[in-house]
């Protein structure tokens, strides 16, 4: 299942966020990167900036409580100073940008390209937002499986409960 970009991409770099425990600004650029997201170097400031939207990132995925979770995406999009405007540009249609036009600053960029992709999540498909159920586990994804039903961050995490289940009912 794909969403549109910012449900697609911008969420996705949002769970590489999330989920990673990298901290330089070079291993954030690239982190964001990773998941197609254009933008320029990290700074060391910039890279502070990122790992404290990034708790606030985490925040959303760990919120039971759906319209609690509304009410921190909207926290988001406020503090992002998201203008969406509609972009032309490398040939592409047009589409929607976040960020402030000729925006360059990668932290600006960052946030409001996460918080448009969580806002689309919320509104499109907000069942698809999850957090790994295995106990100790912590990891966030999107579900894009077909049923959008998935429980665990990987199908280690997903064995590792089924086998322990086993195990509890043989032991009965």
């Amino acid at each position: 299942m794909e969403f549109n970009p910012y449900g697609g991409r911008a969420a996705r770099v949002a769970v590489a966020l999330v989920n990673t425990t990298e901290t330089t600004a070079e291993a954030l650029t690239a982190v964001v990167r990773s998941e197609n997201m254009i933008v320029g170097d990290l700074d060391s400031g910039q890279a502070d900036g990122v790992r404290e939207w990034t708790a606030r990132l985490r925040d959303v995925f760990a919120e039971p409580d759906k319209d609690v979770r509304v009410d921190l995406v909207n926290s988001l999009l406020a503090d992002s100073a998201c203008r969406p405007h509609i972009a032309r540009h490398d040939g592409k249609p047009p589409h929607l940008h976040y960020s402030a036009e000729n925006d360059s600053d990668p932290l600006r960029r960052i946030r409001a390209y996460t918080a448009g992709g969580l806002a689309h999540l919320i509104c499109e498909e907000p069942g698809r937002m999850g957090r790994c159920e295995r106990e100790g586990c912590h990891v966030v994804f999107v579900d894009t499986s077909r049923n959008g039903r998935r429980r665990y961050c990987s199908t280690r995490c997903a064995t590792r409960v089924h086998v322990a289940q086993h195990r509890e009912r043989g032991q009965s």
